[in-house]
């Protein structure tokens, strides 16, 4: 059965950095493609980054040069690094992965991926 479970979210001010990670069991993190989500309130969840087999990436225009999404394969766990963070990054992110497909093909695609942690919640204030 596989389980993905996020930590690392909580509160920070705008301008400031918080690490996600999530750790992946019965699942290899190095077969198929991996992202972070989000969702705030009264919003559809968005893509916000992934990461293929061979370590391409993808991010959401919103948050280009200020994310990186990084994994590693040794201890199946997927990583978002959030640098300048801003109010409207606030929302609950998710950890998702594909039970097939090693790149990340129509990356914001919710429907594409098989599973999904229950999420952290992130909250910026300005």
């Amino acid at each position: 059965q596989v389980q993905l479970a996020e930590s690392g979210g909580g509160s920070v001010q705008t301008g400031g950095s918080l690490g996600l990670s999530c750790t992946a069991s019965g699942y290899t993190s190095d077969s198929n493609c991996m992202g972070w989500f989000r969702q705030a309130p009264g919003k559809e969840r968005e893509g916000v980054a992934t990461i293929d087999r061979d370590g391409g990436t993808w991010y959401a225009d919103s948050v280009k040069g200020r994310f990186t999404i990084s994994k590693d394969n040794a201890y199946n766990t997927l990583y978002l690094m959030m640098n300048s963070l801003k109010p409207e990054d606030t929302a609950m992110y998710y950890c998702a992965a594909r039970g097939r497909g090693a790149y990340c093909y129509r990356p914001m695609r919710t429907s594409a991926y098989s599973y999904w942690g229950k999420g952290t919640q992130v909250t910026v204030s300005s």
